[in-house]
């Protein structure tokens, strides 16, 4: 437990997890399929604690942000913000993917192996299927309207939607603020065990990370072509690097609003961004994000208990930046002369599918591309065949970009507010006290008895060389006794 809750803090074990797991899909895919497995365990473990968790957390966010000076201007701030952070996300990866061109650079070999990818998706779209009989209607498909504010609370908790479920634990939790303090001092300990237990599941499900790192990097080598990963390569260096590039910047906001060192921001959002890249889940971070936010790096605990939750659903910054490139790269796979009002439509097209994708998990997140590329008049084929083969490469990076957005909204929300961060436990410096021995009667008695062993086997192993060496003279002198004779 312990070699594994060492290894899940760990860049470097990680990434050498990573690894091993690319070499065992490739060349034994029967392990990455067991530690898939168990990567898929973890998920539904970290998803079962993550939702409860999620209203919890999202009810006291909203009781403790209420009682901060000025709560609604700092709520229509939190709101205006994530829209900034989304659309500037989107805006950014639009300038410097332009400037990059990403998808300009593929080799003729690369452009013809992506072209039979979406011609084989396009002809697999055009099979006809019935799937249900004459007398028998299909099941309507549930408007926006209703997965955003749903009938029946309880049925979309049952059903994991994330969307819906926090905006009834929103309602819930304004009517949870709205109370007095005499009225909810019962309810506010149950709640305070149910999120303390949430908090220990996520928390001991999160020593999985090694074993899902491994197993989802097997899975993604065993399943996708190498020559459709080589293709892609572009594409995924654009992103990994303007993720690093935003990722930056969020730290340095951090950094300046906390009056933290940089190393020790770092040292604190370590192990929330660790979870987030390797977990594939906007959710599993929330615990260690809070801790970190709040107890460490001092920010309003009201503040922090409220956007992070959210955000884990609403602020898509990372997804933003995801549709944007997507859009460009396909653009240019086409040989798309892109002109300023294209750049437009694709940034305002990326930014209604980032919004339009929250709760939804990753392989439903790649069909929100499709919105930028209709409105491109660009074939969505090319979304469905291409970034679903690499879509959980990206999806750590994606996840890590929201997190450290988050952390960015909440340093700017929180200013002007007294920092609650806990000190450290001061550690006591005693003098040095002299290093003593002490033997019993039976410590002596087993280290008499272990040197007599020991002089026992030394004497023997001098017996047994002794008589080998003697051996080749006694054969040497044999022959030599014999040709005496002979010449007497």
């Amino acid at each position: 437990m312990g070699f594994l809750t060492r290894m899940s803090h760990s860049l470097f074990a990680l990434l050498l997890c990573m690894a091993a797991g690319g070499l065992a899909g490739v060349y034994l895919p029967v392990a990455g399929d067991v530690a898939y497995a168990v990567a898929q365990v973890y998920l539904s473990i970290v998803s079962m604690a993550a939702i409860p968790l999620l209203v919890v957390a999202t009810f006291f966010g909203l009781r403790q942000t209420m009682g901060l000076p000025f709560p609604g201007r700092r709520i229509m701030m939190i709101a205006g913000l994530a829209l900034l952070l989304v659309t500037s996300c989107a805006a950014i990866g639009l300038a410097l993917g332009w400037v990059n061109a990403p998808g300009t650079q593929l080799d003729a070999a690369s452009r013809e192996h992506l072209g039979e990818l979406v011609q084989r998706a396009g002809d697999g779209g055009d099979i006809e299927m019935r799937l249900h009989e004459s007398g028998t209607q299909a099941t309507p498909i549930e408007r926006p309207r209703a997965t955003l504010l749903p009938d029946n609370f309880f049925r979309v908790l049952a059903e994991g939607r994330s969307l819906g479920i926090l905006s009834c634990a929103l309602l819930f939790g304004l009517a949870f603020a709205a109370l007095a303090r005499t009225q909810h001092t019962a309810l506010n300990h149950m709640f305070e065990g149910i999120y303390r237990t949430l908090e220990l599941i996520i928390a001991r499900a999160n020593i999985l990370l090694p074993v899902v790192a491994f197993g989802m990097s097997a899975h993604v080598l065993s399943q996708t072509d190498a020559v459709t990963i080589r293709a892609m390569s572009g594409f995924l260096l654009h992103f990994v690097v303007l993720v690093a590039l935003l990722g930056t910047a969020a730290i340095a906001v951090i950094h300046r609003r906390g009056n933290q060192p940089l190393a020790e921001v770092l040292q604190h959002l370590k192990t929330p961004m660790l979870v987030s890249l390797m977990s594939s889940s906007t959710t599993a971070s929330i615990p260690h994000t809070i801790e970190a936010m709040s107890a460490r790096l001092g920010f309003s605990r009201g503040i922090v208990e409220l956007v992070v939750p959210t955000a884990s659903v609403f602020l898509r910054a990372g997804s933003a930046l995801y549709y944007v490139l997507a859009a460009l790269f396909v653009a240019n796979l086409y040989d798309r002369t892109l002109v300023p009002a294209d750049f437009a439509t694709i940034g305002i097209g990326a930014t209604i599918a980032a919004f339009a994708s929250a709760g939804n998990n990753s392989m439903t997140n790649v069909g929100y591309a499709g919105i930028v590329l209709s409105m491109l008049q660009l074939p969505i084929e090319a979304a469905l065949a291409l970034f679903l083969a690499i879509d959980l490469i990206c999806e750590g990076p994606r996840n890590v970009l929201t997190l450290l957005a988050t952390c960015a909204l909440i340093s700017v929300v929180s200013a002007g507010l007294p920092s609650e961060r806990v000190a450290a436990p001061a550690v006591e410096v005693k003098p040095a006290q002299p290093l003593r021995f002490v033997f019993a009667r039976g410590h002596v008695a087993l280290l008499a008895g272990c040197s007599v062993l020991a002089s026992v086997l030394i004497m023997l192993m001098g017996i047994a060389v002794g008589v080998r060496q003697a051996q080749p003279a006694a054969v040497h002198a044999s022959p030599a006794t014999a040709n005496t004779g002979i010449s007497r």
